[in-house]
């Protein structure tokens, strides 16, 4: 008796499909999934994942300005009404040339290009972008900036490429999205901010003195400068009413044109790379301007 009843029931479930619109099955699935847009992949590769990958993937598109074409993400910047002194950095000579590799313009360095430099003819140990990187990061992660304290950072290349980097730059933290933002920056000849128009990266026209402000006080830093100087010292002497203009190598080996500087000083009895001599001035206006 069973039996009968069940083949009842599925005639009757047949003629309700057969009558009724079809249910979502896997052909209207199919048309569903081709409408969506395909999903976009990660910065660095690989396939999608849960929320956890997709917050990942954002905060890696917001170091990857190279990667991603919608800008460079800034830091906030701290409200003061108060008129207070600031620093400005100028970084000669730093070695940040663009060439093409196989297909794709890549800033040159001495790891992954060596092959590629000496079919040119060139000496891969004078191309190290790593030096401006880590000068950059010595400037930008330091109290001073993070104070709102950094007036400006020009940067001039060893073609002399200038351009100028505002102070509320978040910089890239990794070696390669640095070189693919500096690449981008060298053929685009700006970068703007995430979402807006704001330039924070600029290319900028010869010579820097043009945009330095009027009295400003500029001082060069060599190894090989016959002025010796404590440089704490020498900070705390200095007035705030003439706005301080820095300027230091960015390169491997060799030393900065004196032309423009006022003062050519010395701050230690060895060798200092650019990162560690940049740490040392932004300590030193710290303890002048009681940056905590």
């Amino acid at each position: 008796m069973g039996r009968p009843y069940a083949v009842k029931g599925r005639k009757k479930k047949r003629k309700l499909d057969d009558g009724g619109a079809p249910p979502p099955g896997p052909r209207v699935a199919a048309k569903e999934a081709e409408e969506l847009p395909p999903p976009q992949p990660e910065p660095g590769g690989g396939g999608g994942g849960g929320e956890g990958d997709e917050e990942k993937g954002k905060e890696e598109e917001d170091e990857a300005a190279a990667e991603v074409a919608d800008g460079l993400p800034v830091v906030p910047r701290p409200v003061d009404g108060k008129r207070r002194p600031g620093a400005i950095f100028v970084l000669e000579r730093a070695c940040l040339e663009v060439g093409k590799v196989g297909k794709t313009m890549q800033i040159l360095n001495s790891d992954d290009h060596a092959n590629y430099l000496r079919k040119q003819n060139r000496n891969p140990a004078d191309y190290r972008p790593d030096i401006i990187h880590q000068a950059l990061l010595a400037i930008f992660d330091s109290p001073l900036t993070k104070a709102g304290r950094l007036q400006a950072v020009y940067v001039r290349t060893e073609k002399g490429v200038l351009f100028e980097i505002k102070p509320h730059v978040r910089m890239p933290r990794t070696f390669k999205r640095f070189c693919g933002l500096m690449s981008q920056l060298l053929q685009k000849l700006s970068i703007t901010a995430v979402g807006k128009r704001e330039k924070l990266l600029n290319v900028i026209k010869n010579p820097v003195t043009r945009y330095l402000p009027v009295g400003a006080r500029k001082i060069g830093l060599s190894y090989s400068a016959e002025k010796s100087v404590n440089l704490f010292d020498y900070v705390a002497k200095s007035s705030d009413d003439e706005p301080l203009v820095f300027v230091v190598g960015a390169m491997a080996h060799g030393k900065i044109d004196k032309e423009y500087s006022d003062d050519y000083i010395q701050i230690c009895n060895y060798p200092l790379s650019a990162a560690c001599c940049l740490n040392r001035i932004c300590s030193a206006l710290e303890q002048k301007w009681k940056i905590q």
